[in-house]
């Protein structure tokens, strides 16, 4: 029996705490068993000076992990759920999903400033067209810049580029321990999260019993149950990241139900279409679908087919 096994992983400092704490579970649960990990670098990496709407495409951070993993170069990836497009490639899934981490953005300023008190015309940093627009749509006086780089490049920009304030996941700060930089956690009535934001993807070979077998143990039933009703709503709206899309559901285990918030909305937070369903715990994905479908009967559809147009002619 195979006692050791590969972790694809981007390089990231973010990436590889996120794969070695996958190891530790794995090792922890299946003693005797060894980890490595294969650190390959993706397009997304490669790219830093352009902001991800204009580079176009899906999985940016993930396509060369999967392409290893489809080879059999490794034997799982460890990926945020947040980098995962809505379809998957034939022959691979989502086998495991841990318990997710805080799952909303957060503001971090020099002075402490929370989000409605910063100054008119105040400049914010940030990575994400979902979240620009959604500040705009808060505070049309908001100025944005694009923001890339790792953690720690996020956070020097803040001073280096006359930054009045950056967003950030929530997620990633905590895990790498600079929860002491967090100024404000923006309420998810100003800033929805993305798509699976502060989850993390097991993403292995289908037919790969063994392996399927051994990462079931660090799966989280409520996590990957809130987390699929997201990816069922961002699937069927089929919008990669040139489109500002969020949802966030939530499991309340005492009375079985899984409740969701979507919304697509323009680059310039002009418009938002946002609405919530709720129900059985166990048809999250059936929820996710018809969340889009009511976003899609009010317009939404519009402006995911514009944009992505758009993106295309650039």
């Amino acid at each position: 029996m195979k006692t050791t096994i590969t972790i694809g992983t981007r390089g990231s400092q973010l990436a590889l705490w996120q794969a070695r704490w996958v190891r530790d579970e794995l090792t922890r649960h299946h003693p005797g068993l060894t980890v490595d990990l294969e650190v390959i670098k993706t397009s997304g990496d490669k790219i830093t000076d352009v902001p991800l709407a204009k580079v176009g495409g899906k999985g940016l951070f993930v396509k060369e992990i999967e392409e290893a993993l489809l080879a059999g170069g490794v034997d799982l990836a460890v990926h945020s759920m947040k980098d995962m497009p809505g379809e998957m490639p034939d022959g691979l899934w989502i086998s495991s999903i841990p318990k997710r981490e805080t799952p909303f953005d957060v503001l971090i300023t020099k002075d402490g400033s929370l989000v409605e008190d910063l100054p008119q015309g105040a400049v914010i940093g940030t990575s994400s067209l979902r979240r620009a627009s959604q500040l705009l749509h808060f505070r049309p006086d908001f100025r944005i810049t694009t923001l890339r780089g790792n953690l720690d490049t996020r956070l020097r920009k803040l001073e280096t580029e006359n930054l009045d304030a950056i967003v950030l996941a929530a997620a990633g700060i905590k895990r790498l321990g600079l929860g002491d930089r967090i100024t404000q956690e923006i309420d998810p009535g100003v800033v929805l999260p993305a798509v699976g934001q502060g989850a993390l993807c097991i993403e292995t070979r289908q037919d790969d019993a063994r392996i399927n077998d051994m990462v079931a143990a660090i799966n989280h039933g409520d996590s990957a149950r809130a987390v699929l009703a997201e990816r069922a709503f961002l699937k069927l709206l089929q919008g990669g990241c040139q489109v500002p899309i969020a949802a966030y559901a939530t499991v309340e285990q005492s009375e079985n139900t899984l409740s969701l918030a979507g919304l697509v909305a323009e680059t310039d937070g002009s418009v938002i279409y946002r609405d919530s369903v709720s129900g059985s715990a166990g048809e999250g994905e059936f929820l996710g679908e018809s969340l889009a479908r009511r976003l899609i009967d009010r317009g939404a559809a519009d402006i995911i087919d514009r944009l992505i147009k758009e993106a295309e002619q650039e």
